[in-house]
């Protein structure tokens, strides 16, 4: 008899775990690959998995065993399908957004259990969304428009807003969050699978803590006690990944970031000889052992020993450190800065050999109450529909990856207005193309903001999507009405901005190149240095050029993509993947 691999903190063994997961994805119809699987130190797994049909659909996982990076893996996958968070940053095309309409206002968009509501003219959030007092702290100068919460996916204007039920642990009250604001603040955290729900929850919740009390360490540059050596040893699978690392070279710093005791927080921090590098990873869990590991196989997730490099100096501006920006790298892949203060020998807390649970029910219990305790409330989203139970958690105050005012300065919603425009946009006529450059010019959207992700597209292998940016598509637009003077600016922006196609910047150099010609000389033409441009520029480049401006070319002739997007073969991998998922494919 085969013998079955238990580890602490799960609730069945990796087997039997991997099992089950690996055949509910095979029975909704995704076909999971495993790639790029690494050991770089004893202890230490990772893995990358993958649809075969959908390559954008990926997780990775770690651990301290391959089964358990795979099961890790193939947990993040269910949790990301579960929460619909693969489809998170995109457009759901015209089937799903106007699917409830057709279907006489009965069918859904992101849920069976969501809700709509309407959103009038003057602004004012409807009363039965979220709670006042969450009101109040997502808007707190009441300055953001109830139109600014509907959602990016669907951009469903005309139906309003689309909210999913969660439960207010406190209570078991239901409250309404908007999809908009999930999307737009906590992104993936709270987000968890797992074979029992106390199992899933208390990942989720950890997940929260670390990444709290990560960046209140981060910002606040605060120096933290070193775990002895003895303790490290109790733990021989850690302490060899640890010795692993300090025998290639690198310098370990192992930390206990609880707070002087308060909060399931660890730390490895890896210092680089080399580049001077510093590289500050953390994990969270109730027991102390696991949050050691997931630290150190945090540390070395999807990175051979090799790839350790290139991470910035420790630095000194404290202001800088605690920037948004600066925080928001460490949430994407912990490659911020990381504060001198936090190297020093002086620490602000004593070590806490602590330790909170012994069974996931424990775990889970410690943590609401923890939450509980410092004033928190916590929301609860639970999903089984594909027979594996996963949930997301939000923690309002403590969860949030994003600032508050992003919900007024940088919504996601900007684009909902814009895009059937750009999706269309070889079809708009000399008007339309003038009120979109209008529209453009007024948005206060960044000229190097990439258009395919503010309308949500998957742009796949297509390069004049991949980098169109909001100040390329603003020259295309002044090239398509023969505004010359703002084809001048566009054409200058692009030179000095640089990250665009280099086919295509060497076609406005020489449309720039060509207006230029034309306001210092009669030959409007360009006849006069026809030889010359012909030579710099090349044949094909000067005839694009002219066509554009002449407007015979248009968008260089791209094709429309389509409200439903049948124009990006990667999209439509996307939305059939979303159709597998609610047992409803698009249509072909």
């Amino acid at each position: 008899m085969q013998s079955e691999s238990f580890i602490a903190g799960k609730d069945a063994s990796l087997e039997s775990s991997i099992g089950t997961m690996q055949a509910r994805l095979e029975a909704a119809g995704f076909h999971i690959e495993e790639r790029s699987w690494l050991n770089p130190v004893d202890g230490v797994w990772s893995v990358h998995v993958r649809d075969r049909d959908c390559p954008l659909m990926f997780t990775n996982g770690k651990g301290a065993s391959k089964l358990a990076a795979l099961a890790s893996a193939l947990g993040e996958y269910f949790e990301r399908l579960s929460c619909n968070y693969f489809w998170n940053h995109y457009y759901l095309g015209e089937q799903y957004a106007e699917r409830a309409l057709a279907e006489g206002g009965r069918g859904f968009v992101h849920y069976p259990q969501e809700r709509w509501f309407e959103h009038g003219a003057d602004g004012q959030w409807p009363a039965a969304l979220l709670t006042p007092a969450l009101q109040k702290f997502y808007n707190p100068n009441g300055s953001i428009h109830a139109a600014a919460l509907v959602d990016f996916n669907s951009g469903n204007a005309e139906r309003g807003i689309c909210a999913i039920p969660y439960v207010r642990l406190r209570d078991d009250a239901v409250v309404h969050f908007p999809v908009n604001i999930i999307g737009n603040l906590y992104v993936s955290n709270g987000m968890s699978a797992g074979n029992t729900p106390a199992e899933a929850r208390t990942q989720a919740l950890s997940e929260i803590f670390e990444r709290h009390i990560k960046f209140r360490i981060i910002s606040e540059g605060l120096c933290l006690p070193d775990v002895p050596e003895e303790v490290i040893a109790r733990y021989p699978r850690i302490a060899a990944g640890i010795a692993g690392l300090r025998a290639a070279g690198f310098g370990i710093l192992v930390k206990d970031a609880s707070l002087g005791g308060q909060y399931p927080v660890m730390n490895v921090t890896l210092l680089h000889p080399h580049d001077q590098g510093c590289f500050s990873s953390f994990g969270a869990h109730p027991r102390f052992e696991i949050a050691l590991e997931r630290a150190l196989t945090e540390l070395l997730q999807g990175r051979a020993l090799d790839a350790l490099g290139g991470f910035p100096e420790p630095g000194f501006d404290l202001d800088e450190i605690a920037s948004a920006p600066n925080i928001e790298i460490h949430f994407v892949d912990s490659s911020g800065i990381i504060s001198w203060n936090f190297l020093g020998t002086q620490p602000d807390f004593a070590f806490h050999d602590w330790n909170f649970g012994t069974t996931t029910a424990e775990d889970y219990a410690w943590l609401v109450d923890r939450l509980h305790a410092d004033g928190r409330d916590i929301y609860v989203a639970d999903f089984t529909h594909l027979g594996v139970y996963a949930c997301r958690i939000l923690v309002p105050g403590m969860s949030e990856i994003y600032p508050i005012d992003e919900l007024e300065f940088e919504n996601n919603s900007v684009a909902n207005d814009i895009r059937e425009a750009i999706l269309h946009l070889p079809e708009l006529d000399d008007d339309e193309c003038g009120d979109l450059l209008d529209t453009l010019n007024d948005s206060g959207l960044a000229d190097e903001r990439l258009v395919a992700a503010l309308i949500g597209l998957a742009p796949g292998d297509d390069a004049f999507w991949q980098d169109l940016r909001v100040g390329e598509l603003k020259t295309l637009l002044a090239l398509a009405v023969g505004d010359e003077d703002a084809i001048a600016e566009g054409c200058e922006w692009i030179r000095h901005f640089g990250q665009i196609d280099a086919t295509r910047r060497r076609v406005y150099r020489c449309v720039e190149c060509l207006l230029k010609l034309d306001e210092d000389s009669s030959d409007s033409d360009g006849g006069r240095y026809a030889s010359a441009l012909h030579s710099l520029y090349g044949a094909d480049t000067l005839r694009q050029a002219n066509a554009l401006l002449d407007g015979e070319l248009r968008f260089f002739g791209q094709p429309a993509l389509g409200l439903n997007l049948d124009g990006s073969d990667m999209h439509q991998r996307l939305l059939a993947a979303y159709g597998k998922l609610h047992g409803n494919a698009p249509a072909s």
